[in-house]
C-alpha cells in the first residue's frame, strides 16, 4: 500500500516536472553552465552583429578606396573594386612632399608610446598611493579625480596651451609630452586594480623584512598590477595616437606633426590639390595599422584590466 502511493507521488512529481521543464528547456540554452534564455541569445546577438557593422563598414570601405585611382575614386561605388592601383598609391605616399608622410608616422609613434609608457608609469605610481596609503584628504582627491573625467579634453586644450607657451615647449615634443602625464582615467584604473590585486597583508610582510617603500613598489606592485597596466597603455596609447587639438594648437613645423594633423590638412588642402585626395585615404589605412596590431596583441591584457575590481575578495 505504502509502496504504491510512493510510486504514484513518484510519477506524478515526474510528470509535473516534465510538464514545468519541457517549456523552458526549449526556450533555454546553457551557456558556461548558465541557463540563458534563447531570446536574449538572439537580441544580443543582433546588436553586436550592429555594432560590428557600424565600426567595421568604414574600414571596409577604406581598404576598397585604397586600391582605386583618383578618377574611380569618384566615378565607381564606394564598396565596388576598380582597377588595383593600392601599389601605386603607396609609392605616391611615400614619396610625396620628401616622405613628409612617414615622418608623420615617426612622430606619432614617438608621442604614443614614449608618452604612454610615462603616463602608465605616474598613473600606477599615483593609483598605488591612493590604494595603500591613509592619509587625510584621500577620499576628496579620489573623488576629484573622479571628477575631472567629465572635464572634455577640448575645454583645457587652449588652458594648457597658454601654458606651454609661457613655460617656452610650443612646437616642441615636450609641449605633447608633458600634459599626456595627467591621465584620469589610468589613475584610477590603477587604484581600482591595486585595491583589488595588491595584499595589504603582503606589503606589511615586505616592511617588517626590512624592503622600502619604492622597493616594496617595484618589485611586488608593479607585478601584481601589470595586467591593470597595460590596459592603461593600451588607452594612452589610442588616446595619444588620435590627439588632435592639442597638437594643432601646439605645432606649427609641419617636421613636428603626428598623423591626425598631417593628414587633417591634407584634406583641406585636397579641395585645390585633387590628388592629395587619394593619397590622404592611403594615408588614414596606414594609420590603422599600428592600432591594429597593439590593440591585438594587448587583448588578453585588457579583457582582464577591464574587469578589474569588479569581483573582490
Amino acid at each position: 500500500m505504502a509502496s504504491d502511493t510512493l510510486t504514484s507521488t513518484a510519477a506524478l512529481n515526474t510528470r509535473t516536472a516534465v510538464t514545468i521543464d519541457s517549456p523552458r528547456r526549449r526556450r533555454s540554452t546553457f551557456v558556461n553552465g548558465d541557463r540563458v534564455h534563447r531570446g536574449w541569445m538572439v537580441l544580443v546577438t543582433a546588436v553586436m552583429v550592429i555594432v560590428a557593422a557600424y565600426f567595421l563598414i568604414p574600414v571596409l570601405w577604406l581598404v576598397i578606396a585604397s586600391t582605386k585611382s583618383t578618377g574611380d575614386l569618384f566615378s565607381t561605388p564606394g564598396f565596388a573594386f576598380a582597377d588595383w592601383h593600392l601599389w601605386e598609391n603607396l609609392a605616391a605616399l611615400s614619396s610625396y612632399d620628401g616622405g613628409i608622410f612617414w615622418r608623420w608616422s615617426l612622430n606619432s609613434i614617438i608621442y604614443s608610446v614614449i608618452g604612454s609608457a610615462f603616463t602608465t608609469l605616474v598613473c600606477a605610481v599615483t593609483g598605488y598611493a591612493l590604494a595603500v596609503y591613509r592619509f587625510r584628504g584621500r577620499s576628496t582627491l579620489v573623488a576629484v579625480i573622479l571628477g575631472s573625467l567629465l572635464v572634455p579634453g577640448t575645454v583645457i586644450a587652449q588652458p594648457t596651451y597658454v601654458l606651454l607657451v609661457g613655460m617656452g615647449l610650443n612646437n616642441t615634443y615636450l609641449g605633447l609630452l608633458l600634459p599626456a602625464l595627467v591621465y584620469p582615467f589610468g589613475v584610477l584604473l590603477c587604484f581600482i586594480y591595486a585595491q583589488s590585486s595588491v595584499p595589504h597583508e603582503l606589503i606589511e610582510a615586505a616592511r617588517l623584512d626590512g624592503a622600502g617603500e619604492f622597493r616594496i613598489f617595484g618589485t611586488i606592485g608593479l607585478r601584481l598590477m601589470s595586467t591593470g597596466m597595460v590596459t592603461v597603455l593600451l588607452f594612452a596609447f589610442l588616446g595619444s595616437w588620435n590627439s588632435y587639438i592639442l597638437p594643432l594648437l601646439v605645432l606649427t613645423d609641419s617636421s613636428l606633426m603626428p598623423l591626425t594633423v598631417g593628414l587633417t590638412g591634407w584634406s583641406q588642402a585636397s579641395i585645390t590639390i585633387p590628388g592629395l585626395q587619394i593619397l590622404t585615404v592611403v594615408g588614414s589605412l596606414v594609420s590603422v595599422i599600428p592600432i591594429a596590431i597593439v590593440f591585438l596583441s594587448l587583448q588578453r591584457f585588457w579583457r582582464a584590466g577591464l574587469t578589474a575590481g569588479s569581483v573582490r575578495g
